[in-house]
């Protein structure tokens, strides 16, 4: 028998996984670019059309580009802080029960397991083991119970870092007409262009990463960014009537 298996054995081909495993980074770029596009272009629209000059126009653009970029990277940071601050809250809590009361959360292994169609025989020898191995018990219950995945020490300024530099990079593609032509109402028109262009690219990217199609991400992108900018450009030309 163990002649015929292993010849079988030997002629399974080798697989290699393929998971996606940095969204927390593309969550970021995406949050960064897709306001970087927005927001910019908006204000930039909303001062050509009060006939403001090409120069006033982009200087009042990198400035929101630059406290923009601040205020995302600052949020970014203080969301991780706080993901990493309630993580080691319930880890300080569940470690405390796991002491005071070994025998109630050792049964809560067992429901856990059982959810997965697990019968008390065939969970039980996993719940001893846990309970002889405490902080794997620890883990266990942190990832399975409360859905909670420890954090990166260094997330908290990857994000702020990810976000602030992605918001630059998307702010300045509106801005880069009013670089090259003085007159506001024509940068506008190229500024339009560019911006829908670069809107498709960054949605085909993201597809590529993410796994989803890149030509519907492309898309579903430009349109959501063009609405997005439609409206904040309806509600600038709104202030300023």
């Amino acid at each position: 028998m163990d002649g015929e298996a292993r010849p079988m054995l030997e002629k399974v081909p080798h697989h290699r996984e393929r998971h996606f495993t940095s969204g927390d980074v593309v969550r970021d770029v995406i949050m960064g670019v897709s306001d970087g596009l927005t927001v910019p272009f908006a204000l930039a629209a909303g001062l050509s059309g009060a006939r403001a000059p090409s120069s006033l126009v982009l200087t009042a653009g990198l400035a929101e580009v630059a406290a923009g970029a601040i205020s995302m990277g600052l949020g970014g940071y203080l969301a991780a802080k706080s993901d990493a601050d309630h993580y080691q809250r319930e880890l300080k809590r569940e470690q405390e029960e796991i002491i005071s009361v070994p025998d109630t959360e050792a049964a809560e292994i067992g429901e856990i397991l059982s959810d997965y169609g697990l019968e008390p025989h065939e969970y039980g020898p996993v719940v001893e083991g846990l309970r002889r191995n405490p902080q794997a018990w620890l883990d266990f219950m942190m990832r399975f119970e409360l859905g909670l995945e420890k954090p990166d020490p260094k997330r908290a300024w990857q994000s702020a870092l990810t976000i602030a530099v992605s918001y630059v990079i998307g702010g300045l593609v509106p801005l880069l007409p009013y670089m090259f032509i003085s007159t506001a109402q024509n940068a506008m028109l190229t500024s339009v262009g560019v911006t829908l262009i670069a809107l498709l690219f960054f949605g085909y990217i993201k597809g590529r990463f993410t796994g989803n199609r890149p030509f519907l991400s492309a898309v579903q992108t430009a349109i959501i960014g063009a609405v997005a900018s439609a409206a904040a450009y309806g509600m600038a030309k709104a202030v300023q009537s």
